[in-house]
């Protein structure tokens, strides 16, 4: 079935909120905001509730969905939490009454040393999500953190602020690579191991959640349950689908583990939202305001359930994600967007041939702010590393061994005038030490960016590490039916693997190291972890050798 072919999934309440504002009011941050309330009864951002309920009440532990921080910064982490004391009910067993919450920081892991405690407030309208911005901590320390509801106590996280800004980072710095977790189609084994690792902070790369359907039949695991609530088993439209959705996916013990052990830095790909959507254009064929709508919903619970801070609090069908963390003197993140502001797919998407429209120069992958913002960060930074964290595969990549080859059009291929004006800018600024971390594909790949990738003896100005998806593809399998094609037709990828699991890399201000972590299958529980491949890369130096 082709996506024009395919059902609109909206609900008369979401169709009618689009009509009620009009396509012209709604094609605004305020109109999709003011519909989006209309359509799920939904009050302004920031309302208080209009009565509270006594924590005491919670009959039931409310903290199943466990706990997470991120974006650290040199004096301030990010904590987060969500009371739902039956997280597959629409409202989480909790009335639409908001909750006084406590929350704890502390030195040891025993809480015997809490350098900082307060309160906070769990929303109703915010799905009694919390969200602390704790402040006026001292850089390059480990802390502990849980919260209080009543007489429940949450499990305990352990989180880190950066380096201060201006330090070498002497320690180095250590993080791991995750993307792609489709819940039916595995176990979390990956998580579980990524859970023991002795890594810095965790860069989640994309497509946290999937949009489609979930039943407890067909699938790759034995659901907790034994069969999933209806709810499920339809793909999210609604805030309410998306809420839902980030509740069971939570409900992992190994995601939570993860959660718990490291600081997230997340980006989102696509199913967070829809397959493949591009700016305001879905993948189906519904009139652009309906899927603002959409957006909108989804957005609002992307920001409900991720470790994200205040700037990150989207209006309507726009959330600002792209954003930009340092580690010290060693690592600038410019943390990327490349769906929000996309031009859309040429040629119809999938893997098709280069052309006029692919190649029109006024095509772009991030929107002109975003690459503005990006390229005068790098002529600002004093990092060792410019690391970039974004979504779909950056360095060419054919597949075919015979001229011309079909590209993939959703990824950087797509739109080869925004990568040649990013790659540009880099030389522009003096990058010497780029690295680009990718996700979507559920490979793992490692490239060498060329500064003309049409010229194997092109100059190699970065790395790109492309790390596997943790479920999605269920097993997958060490070499790919196409692995040796895409090993013959690109001389610049030096590795590639189909198995499930994760990347760590190490930075130090000499070198970088990529170790690939493989688990040999997910739709069992129990797979050990091996490291499939090691790779470095020399300051000064560009160029992936196996290590």
């Amino acid at each position: 079935m082709t996506p024009a072919d395919r059902p609109s999934q909206h609900t008369p309440e979401l169709r009618a909120a689009a009509r009620h504002f009009g396509r012209r009011r709604f094609l605004t941050t305020t109109g999709a905001a003011a519909a989006l309330a209309f359509a799920v009864n939904l009050p302004a951002a920031g309302a208080a509730s209009a009565a509270e309920l006594d924590a005491a009440r919670i009959t039931d532990d409310p903290f199943t969905l466990g706990v997470a921080s991120g974006d650290p910064l040199p004096d301030s982490v990010l904590l987060w939490t969500r009371l739902a004391p039956a997280p597959y009910q629409p409202d989480g067993g909790l009335p639409a009454q908001r909750v006084t919450v406590t929350w704890e920081l502390a030195l040891d892991e025993r809480f015997r040393r809490v350098v900082r405690r307060g309160r906070a407030t769990a929303h109703p309208e915010f799905d009694h999500t919390v969200h602390v911005e704790v402040g006026h901590l001292a850089p390059a320390h480990v802390y502990y953190y849980r919260f209080r509801a009543g007489s429940w106590v949450s499990p305990a996280g352990r989180t880190r602020t950066a380096p201060a800004r201006g330090s070498r980072a002497g320690a180095g710095l250590s993080f791991g690579l995750v993307s792609c977790q489709k819940y039916d189609e595995g176990y979390y084994t990956a998580y579980k191991h990524l859970a023991e690792e002795d890594v810095d902070v965790v860069f989640h790369l994309g497509d946290y959640l999937y949009e489609y359907a979930v039943n407890s039949a067909g699938g790759s695991r034995v659901y907790p349950t034994g069969t999933l609530p209806a709810e499920f088993n339809r793909e999210t439209v609604t805030l309410e689908d998306y809420r839902l959705r980030y509740a069971l996916y939570k409900s992992d013990p190994d995601l939570r583990a993860a959660h718990a052990a490291h600081p997230f830095v997340v980006t989102w790909d696509d199913h967070e939202t829809e397959n493949n959507y591009a700016d305001d254009t879905p993948e189906n064929s519904v009139p652009p305001e309906e899927f603002l709508l959409r957006r909108a919903a989804a957005y609002r619970a992307y920001w409900e359930n991720m470790p994200l801070r205040r700037p990150q609090l989207p209006e309507g069908p726009d959330l600002k994600l792209y954003r930009r963390l340092h580690w010290g003197r060693l690592a600038q993140f410019d943390v990327l967007d490349t769906r929000q502001y996309r031009s859309n797919q040429a040629y119809g998407d999938g893997w098709q041939y280069s052309g006029p429209e692919s190649e029109d120069p006024s095509r772009t992958l991030t929107g002109d702010a975003q690459e503005r913002w990006l390229i005068n960060g790098w002529h600002r930074s004093d990092a060792v590393w410019n690391v970039v964290p974004q979504q779909v595969t950056f360095s060419r990549r054919y597949n075919s061994t015979t001229l011309p080859s079909k590209v993939s059009m959703d990824s950087w291929d797509g739109y080869p005038a925004s990568r040649e004006r990013v790659l540009a800018g880099a030389q522009a600024a003096g990058v010497e030490n780029l690295m680009v971390l990718t996700g979507d594909v559920h490979v793992h790949y490692a490239f060498d960016i060329k500064r003309d990738f049409s010229d194997p003896g092109s100059k190699t100005i970065g790395t790109e590490i492309v790390t596997t998806s943790v479920t999605s593809g269920r097993d997958g399998a060490e070499k790919p039916s196409n692995w040796d094609t895409l090993m013959t037709a690109n001389p610049h990828m030096r590795f590639f693997n189909g198995r499930r699991g994760y990347v760590t890399v190490s930075l130090g201000r000499e070198l970088a190291r990529a170790d690939y972590k493989t688990v040999s299958h997910v739709t069992t529980q129990g797979a050990p972890l091996t490291t499939a491949a090691s790779f470095v890369t020399e300051v000064g130096d560009q160029g992936l050798k196996p290590a």
